[in-house]
């Protein structure tokens, strides 16, 4: 008896003073994501799966007037989101840009995290195949979860609320009122298909046009696709950095040889942003992405041998 009147309390207290008051620390609020405009926000600038202190996986954010698009989905981005500012329960369009754990491994979490929080409005899920049976699996996954929160927490059934495109090939992905979604084919080595996304928005303070690699090498269907783009998001690998580290490691030439056919050197991309004609180059995805002693000029001075535009040393968190 004496347990249930304190627990009454203590609830009559938390809702008649206000939940943020009762407990304050747990009711912080993360700066709102901007709402005018077009901005990339860089959610996690780390390549490779395994969990860093110094940055988080990759995932990218552009808004538009305040509208959400999300590109990749590495561990921890609905985190990253909600530091970013982004209400989750206003995510609306994820593309993913090929089936690798880094950029994959919350893109069932992150719709399940936004429904949880307060999504009721329908989300669209763009990318390659098997996303629709990763989506199935997953819901199916989490069912009694699902089934509990539904009941309990008047949520909506979550499954109607997913529409997946799978994509196998290049060209428009969407068009609406704000933006329109060009994909191309990209050289991500043996893991096809894999993509990368342009982004040419018209927003309340004009036109914008951005693009996103994804995991690429040296590609000319990239430099097409990113023609005059203002900002290109890019990956990046120091070879410097990445021979110390091949003496380090027993599976060395299997690595190296997957690095080197899978990714962009330093100087390769200064050449492919020469050749695309993009005003600011945001580097990114960097490999390797743990170690904070390679500094922003050593990965810039071999960029800068072939780029002469702006060149932007990406940071988790970072507003363009």
């Amino acid at each position: 008896m004496m347990e249930t009147k304190t627990r009454r309390r203590l609830l009559k207290a938390a809702f008649g003073a206000g939940l943020a008051t009762a407990w304050p620390h747990a009711f912080a609020q993360s700066p709102a994501a901007p709402k005018t405009g077009t901005q990339v926000v860089l959610l996690g600038t780390k390549g490779g799966p395994t969990p860093s202190a110094f940055r988080a996986q990759p995932a990218n954010l552009l808004l538009v007037d305040g509208r959400p698009y999300v590109i990749d989905c590495g561990n921890g981005v609905a985190t990253q989101l909600v530091k970013a500012g982004v209400a989750l329960g206003s995510l609306d369009h994820v593309f993913l840009t090929h089936q690798h754990s880094d950029h994959n491994a919350d893109f069932g979490n992150l719709v399940f995290l936004a429904w949880a929080t307060s999504l009721k409005t329908p989300v669209h899920l763009h990318g390659p195949p098997p996303i629709g049976r990763m989506i199935d699996d997953f819901l199916d996954m989490n069912a009694i979860d699902l089934a509990v929160r539904e009941k309990e927490e008047g949520r909506p059934p979550l499954r109607p609320l997913i529409h997946v495109e799978e994509l196998t090939g290049p060209g428009v992905v969407l068009e609406d009122d704000r933006v329109r979604v060009t994909a191309a084919l990209v050289d991500h080595y043996t893991l096809k298909p894999s993509f990368a996304y342009r982004f040419d928005t018209t927003s309340s303070t004009g036109m914008r046009s951005v693009v996103f690699s994804g995991d690429t090498t040296y590609s000319d269907e990239l430099i097409k696709l990113a023609q005059g783009a203002d900002v290109l998001v890019h990956e990046v690998m120091y070879l410097p950095a990445l021979e110390a580290m091949m003496a380090k490691i027993d599976n060395a030439p299997t690595l190296l040889e997957h690095l080197m056919k899978s990714h962009t050197t330093t100087e390769q991309l200064g050449r492919v942003a020469a050749a695309a004609g993009v005003k600011t180059l945001v580097l990114s995805h960097f490999v390797p992405g743990g170690d904070p002693s390679i500094t922003d000029a050593m990965w810039t001075a071999d960029v800068r041998k072939n780029f002469e535009g702006k060149i932007v040393v990406g940071k988790d968190l970072m507003v363009i």
